[in-house]
């Protein structure tokens, strides 16, 4: 037993500085990441405004790609955080070797995905042949050469598992800093590289995260002693496997369900123009600079939530949870105020045309209160996963985006005004974080009061 497992941070240092010590760094990579899907669209959108459609076309096949590679993560996250809290160092090694042998899986499924069905998956969603030719250019690459994300995501979480999460802000930065720099070069042919256009923008990501995988490997190899590699003789554990997925698939479904929300929306937006498709992409891409710290707080927070509950120190866990909320609604109004007073500045790095203008500047002030809500339900739904809860947290999603968000959207629709479409997220804000609200006071009396 190893003495890093029996004097882990997580069960000593006090809450407020714990979570920080564990978040900043995940949400400092997380902002670096959402600035490169900025500039990664920005540089996309200088080809023309159909690339920017066919990237926004794109992007729930990329939500659904992070919605595997992240929920299984988690899975394996969750469970090697409640063993180390229980010092069981032998299961947390079957777990972290389990956990890469089903990143390698995940790659298969959508190697065989992306080589067969992209043109007919986009072809759902447009008749323009400009747009179908860009995003199959793009999604072929992304899919097809995914091992890297897959890998790279699960060797990061097992770093933030044993609380060595400024290793994964390094491994992260690699990936993002190379997307961004590579970016221009591949895409107008700067240099020595060829002019790739679509092509290139989707090379310049699968690099970035082949040495953003490359730099985690060799940190959790060199420099996480909780984790001991062993991969002769290695045969899947299908008892591991199991609990991974009892944790992994409730937040994969979860996940995907973004990616069912945001295929839906381009259909509904789909009837008034692509220059609305091409808006729903930008704000995603944008509103990923308030979110993505968010998320970056709750991943941190994750670990210390189970570590404590394999613990019995329900205290620390409930300050836990409060001092995350506090920290993500006020990362969420400082964003809620630059979409309401800049919205026609941030749409202008995308070389937004007057009727994308004026579309976009709509859509931003009317979604942008949204947020406030969305940080507490996000922070519950992260709770929730922590403690092995998940189906609760895919519940929350499942109300929110499916028997919501979406049906409201297709009803506000009807009244033939885009600009009411965009209150839909305000009504489905208000069902999660009531809903989410509910389910956290069940779990504090039925789980933390009887630690």
């Amino acid at each position: 037993m190893s003495e890093n497992i029996k004097e882990n941070k997580m069960g000593v240092m006090p809450v407020t500085k714990l979570l920080l010590n564990m978040s900043l760094p995940i949400m400092l990579s997380m902002l670096v990441m959402a600035c490169y899907n900025i500039v990664d669209s920005i540089f996309v959108a200088q080809i023309n405004e159909n690339a920017l459609t066919a990237i926004s076309l794109a992007f729930p096949v990329q939500t659904l790609m992070i919605a595997v590679s992240i929920g299984t993560a988690i899975g394996v996250n969750a469970l090697l955080a409640m063993k180390l809290g229980q010092k069981d160092s032998d299961t947390v090694n079957k777990i972290a070797i389990n956990g890469l042998f089903l990143s390698v899986c995940s790659f298969i499924a959508f190697f065989i995905l992306g080589f067969l069905f992209t043109k007919p998956y986009l072809k759902t969603q447009t008749g323009d042949e400009q747009i179908i030719q860009f995003g199959s250019e793009y999604l072929k690459i992304i899919t097809m050469a995914s091992f890297a994300l897959f890998v790279s995501t699960m060797s990061d979480r097992l770093l933030q598992a044993t609380g060595r999460t400024f290793y994964t802000m390094i491994t992260q930065l690699v990936g993002a800093i190379t997307n961004i720099i590579l970016d221009p070069l591949m895409i107008f042919g700067i240099g020595p590289f060829p002019k790739m256009g679509m092509a290139g923008a989707a090379w310049a990501t699968v690099i970035g995260q082949i040495l953003s995988a490359l730099v985690s490997i060799y940190f959790n190899l060199k420099k996480n002693p909780d984790i001991h590699f062993k991969l002769k003789g290695f045969k899947p554990d299908s008892l591991i496997i199991g609990q991974i997925y009892k944790i992994g698939i409730p937040s994969i479904l979860l996940q995907s369900i973004n990616s069912v929300t945001t295929y839906g929306m381009n259909l509904i937006l789909g009837t008034f123009s692509a220059t609305a498709i091409a808006v729903y992409g930008v704000y995603f891409k944008l509103n990923s600079f308030v979110f993505m710290p968010v998320f970056g707080l709750t991943t941190g927070m994750v670990p210390i939530v189970s570590y404590n509950y394999g613990a019995g120190n329900a205290e620390r866990i409930k300050k836990t949870v409060k001092s995350t909320i506090l920290i993500a609604v006020s990362i969420m109004i400082f964003g809620i105020i630059i979409f309401e007073l800049f919205p026609a500045e941030l749409l202008m790095l995308f070389k937004a045309s007057e009727h994308m203008l004026g579309i976009g500047c709509t859509a931003m002030r009317i979604i942008a209160p949204s947020f406030i809500g969305a940080a507490i339900a996000i922070t519950l739904g992260s709770a929730f996963q922590a403690l092995g809860k998940s189906f609760l947290s895919m519940t929350v999603s499942f109300v929110r985006q499916l028997v919501v968000l979406l049906p409201v959207a297709y009803f506000l629709s009807r009244s033939g005004k885009l600009e009411n479409v965009w209150f839909c997220f305000l009504v489905a804000e208000i069902f999660a974080i009531s809903l989410s609200s509910f389910f956290m006071q069940r779990i504090k009396k039925t789980m933390l009061d009887k630690l």
